[in-house]
């Protein structure tokens, strides 16, 4: 079923957003996004898809005319990278608040400034509580294989939220691999047709979009989105047990390599997945019992679940492509507050590969022998992975 391709990331998301065929796209180049929305932007032009490309003056107004165009009831999608998804920060929740499903692939790339163009997470990290579903891909089949998923998600009645889809910019972006991509009736026929509950042009049944919303009623609104990314955790499950049937690739939360019986666990977003499993390898050839937990999800966050699959490690080491002015990066936060009260494992954050800077075999082989100290007792200071003194 479906064929064998040499794609980048970039052309593998296009890919997947040529086979849904939507309906309006409002776009922006910024880098490393840009090949991106040219490649979609060939598909339109050559007949391949009948997608309103709508060319914007920046990325802010690039997420408006999508959010116009999601609450007037098409399919709507955009794309972007670091200081363009900055420049969206006000309509970005804006598109959450109005429970639009809009589909966005996200380049992660580094927030200015120094002004860098290359990977690291604090682009999203930054819009983590923008009520935006974040699903992370390891490599190019995944880019693809998220994006399908993405709309069915994002679009189902009990979740109604907006949904990137990221991948590491130039890591994944820019770099070919060979993929499967399923036959174009098969993709279409798993995402179906969009059918919207509400629309703004529904002149038989109008709707309000965006309204002021004062003390009486913003708090109950913004529950409504924890409801909803509660119900997420459930439908991203199920839609990617249902992809797992018509691709042979299922898709969770997470992923564990040699997880099971690890004594020493990494978790790691992204690219740097597929780097720590050679890593894990290496240390289990020296009798070390290391293990890798990737975090496919991390909008909604699935707390419970990760605290499940880390019960038997004796150290946990968080790896965060993302700097935070505190104790630790992001994702060690979140891991070391859903762990509280229920596991007693030391964890310990480890920040790399800021701006780009390259991940290294050696150097996650490094922070398991790290994992083994804090395990002995050794404070769980933050690290610095790759830092040149």
């Amino acid at each position: 079923m479906g064929k064998l391709a040499a794609m980048t990331g970039n052309e593998a998301a296009a890919n997947a957003l040529r086979q849904v065929n939507p309906d309006v796209a409002g776009v922006y180049p910024i880098t490393p996004q840009t090949e991106l929305m040219h490649e979609f932007a060939a598909f339109a032009a050559n007949g391949k898809v009948d997608t309103e490309i709508v060319l914007a003056e920046s990325e802010h107004s690039a997420m408006s005319i999508t959010v116009g165009a999601a609450a007037a009831g098409a399919r709507a999608v955009t794309a972007t990278s670091a200081n363009g998804l900055a420049l969206m920060w006000e309509i970005v929740y804006i598109a959450a608040s109005s429970r639009l499903p809009i589909v966005m692939p996200e380049i992660n790339r580094a927030l200015s400034g120094p002004i860098n163009i290359h990977c690291d997470h604090s682009d999203t990290m930054g819009c983590r509580d923008s009520g935006w579903l974040q699903i992370f891909s390891e490599n190019a089949q995944e880019a693809y294989d998220n994006t399908l998923q993405a709309f069915r998600i994002a679009e189902h009645p009990d979740v109604l939220l907006p949904c990137m889809v990221t991948l590491d910019g130039f890591v994944i972006s820019h770099t070919m691999e060979a993929l499967k991509l399923l036959d174009d009736d098969v993709a279409k026929k798993f995402v179906g047709e969009y059918k919207p509950a509400r629309a703004l042009l529904d002149v038989e049944k109008p709707w309000t979009f965006g309204p002021l919303d004062l003390q009486n009623y913003y708090f109950e609104h913004k529950y409504q989105q924890v409801g909803a990314m509660r119900n997420a955790l459930k439908v991203i499950e199920d839609v990617g047990k249902e992809y797992g049937k018509i691709s042979g690739r299922s898709y969770g939360l997470s992923e564990g390599y040699k997880l099971d019986d690890a004594e020493y666990v990494v978790v790691a977003l992204g690219s740097t997945a597929g780097t720590a499993t050679v890593a894990v390898d290496e240390m289990r050839d020296k009798g070390v019992k290391a293990g890798v937990l990737k975090l496919r999800v991390y909008r909604p966050f699935p707390a419970c679940h990760i605290v499940e699959r880390l019960k038997g490690a004796k150290a946990v080491g968080v790896m965060d492509r993302s700097i935070s002015f505190g104790l630790g990066g992001p994702l060690f936060h979140e891991i070391r507050s859903a762990a509280y009260g229920k596991l007693s494992t030391p964890m310990q954050s480890f920040i790399y590969g800021l701006g780009g800077r390259d991940i290294t075999v050696e150097q996650i082989k490094g922070v398991f022998e790290d994992l083994k100290k804090t395990a002995s007792g050794a404070p769980a200071e933050t690290r610095y992975v790759g830092l040149r003194p």
